[in-house]
């Protein structure tokens, strides 16, 4: 059987799920692809959240356009969605003539840019907006901002399908063919088979793979990875605005910073390392090492307590590591391929851009297909943005009394309740794994990382739906919970 659709999507990281929702506000047939068995799960959830203002890239670029634009649109979006956001602002810091030189040219830029309130700071200014910066000279951009991440992939995706888009999930795009009716026939791994008028490549890391797929050869990607070092809340305020250096001139990325989260945690990070496996988001010893000594030399007060856990993202580069630097955003109704819409090297600022990207790709849709509002479109994500322990004691003992499954706290770190989790299993996408619940509802995300309340989240998984051994799965298939066997009449002592 194949699935008819006017709009395949391949690719559920942010940009993709942005796609989806954007046309989610016509009456068109959407999907989306997507190989990992939830949304998000690739760059996408793994950076810094951080929305940029748009004064880094060249006047007239792509880049620039889109990252404003989609800096613009992301308040409403995050209240429909019901995402945290906070607009904290930046700081970016120049120690000498030639860096001072460069902040003049950047908010020269910005302002052409049309990136809104930016200002040159002296020393005085700088301790004001964030005491204990040091430099001679900032650039202060009020429109830079923190936001969740994967959050927003998730809440971009639900409202998507809420609004009649569908979200393949486990399907890895093996093969793409022109029909020669017009349109796309796309093969999965897994055999299933999808045909649709239009094709959008948003695979991120894989884009280029999948352009080869449908005859386009001129583009490559190459992996960059970045590590980061997540520190405990214990922090959570000491950092109030972003910090961030100078750029260096062919950097693959904006420095080494601490990045506050909208959870109250801080980053340290990211490196920037060339690779040639794109899912190797493995950390290493040297760099760890090298982010422990900048996170010192910023801030003196971090203990070695303080760092709970490392992770990595890899970025989607076009520029290989003999040239460095950055190239401009592909967005592109491609008019020698028709009906193939391909968005490539969407790197940082793509999380900022995704919206804008959006709106964009819809605009092309609408050079192959008819675009009928579709009368049922309701941009609201339903549920709070707030967890259980973030709203107020009234509130709280309200629900506990309607519901007593609020009132049994399963991740002690983060104070997230057993309803929570059972709310985050039940997610509409039907995601199911370690890694999709930690994300929906921040359980093992706290200083001990899981070690109190994983067991106790498998002990709801298998009371409450039923689960087995094999069942349980941290990321992928690839990735089970439990290895070894269960002993005879020993249900519970999985190891």
């Amino acid at each position: 059987m194949v699935r008819m659709y006017d709009v395949l999507v391949v690719g559920g990281g942010v940009v993709g799920c942005s796609v989806a929702r954007e046309l989610s506000r016509f009456s068109l047939r959407t999907a989306v692809l997507e190989k990992e068995l939830d949304v998000g799960l690739g760059t996408s959830c793994r950076n810094s959240g951080v929305l940029h203002a748009g004064f880094n890239y060249a006047p007239g670029s792509t880049r620039a356009l889109l990252d404003v634009q989609g800096n613009r649109m992301m308040d409403d979006l995050c209240r429909d969605l019901k995402v945290k956001i906070k607009r904290i602002g930046k700081l970016t810091v120049a120690f000498d003539d030639e860096e001072v030189a460069e902040l003049h040219r950047l908010k020269e830029q910005g302002e052409v840019n049309g990136v809104p309130g930016l200002e040159l700071v002296g020393h005085d200014r700088m301790q004001t907006i964030q005491h204990g910066v040091e430099g001679v000279l900032a650039l202060y951009s009020p429109s830079s901002s923190i936001i969740s991440p994967y959050g927003l992939t998730i809440g971009l995706a639900e409202n998507a399908l809420a609004n009649g888009a569908h979200f393949h999930l486990g399907q890895r795009v093996t093969s793409i063919a022109s029909q020669e009716r017009g349109g796309w026939a796309v093969t999965t791994a897994s055999g299933d088979r999808f045909s649709a008028a239009v094709l959008v490549n948003a695979a991120g890391l894989f884009a280029a793979d999948v352009c080869r797929m449908a005859g386009i050869t001129e583009h490559e990607i190459y992996p960059c990875r970045g590590e980061y070092y997540v520190l405990d809340r214990r922090l959570d305020g000491i950092v109030k605005t972003l910090v961030y250096p100078v750029p260096k001139k062919n950097s693959p990325g904006l420095g080494i910073h601490l990045t506050p989260t909208v959870d109250g945690n801080l980053l340290v990070g990211p490196s920037a390392e060339y690779l040639d496996d794109p899912e190797d988001c493995a950390c290493s010893r040297d760099v760890m090492k090298d982010l422990r000594r900048e996170a010192h030399h910023l801030m003196p007060e971090i203990h070695v307590t303080d760092y709970i856990r490392s992770f990595s993202g890899i970025r989607a580069k076009q520029t290989p590591p003999s040239v460095g630097g950055n190239k401009d955003f592909v967005v592109e109704d491609r008019k020698d391929v028709k009906g193939f819409i391909n968005l490539l090297g969407i790197e940082s600022p793509g999380l900022t851009s995704a919206p804008a990207i959006a709106a964009m790709v819809r605009a092309m849709v609408e050079h192959h297909l008819p675009l009928a509002p579709n009368p049922t479109f309701n941009p609201v994500r339903p549920g709070s943005a707030l967890l259980f322990s973030d709203r107020p004691a009234e509130e709280r003992a309200d629900l506990i009394a309607q519901n007593p499954d609020y009132g049994e706290i399963i991740c002690r770190c983060e104070k997230i309740t057993k309803q929570e989790i059972i709310d985050a299993v039940r997610n509409p996408l039907g995601a199911r794994t370690m890694v999709s619940i930690k994300y929906r509802a921040r359980a093992s995300m706290g200083r001990c990382q899981g070690g109190f309340c994983i067991p106790r989240i498998v002990r709801i998984l298998r009371n409450e739906f039923g689960w087995s051994t094999a069942d349980f799965l941290k990321r992928s298939t690839s990735s089970p919970l439990f290895v070894g066997t269960v002993r005879p009449g020993g249900e519970g002592t999985e190891r």
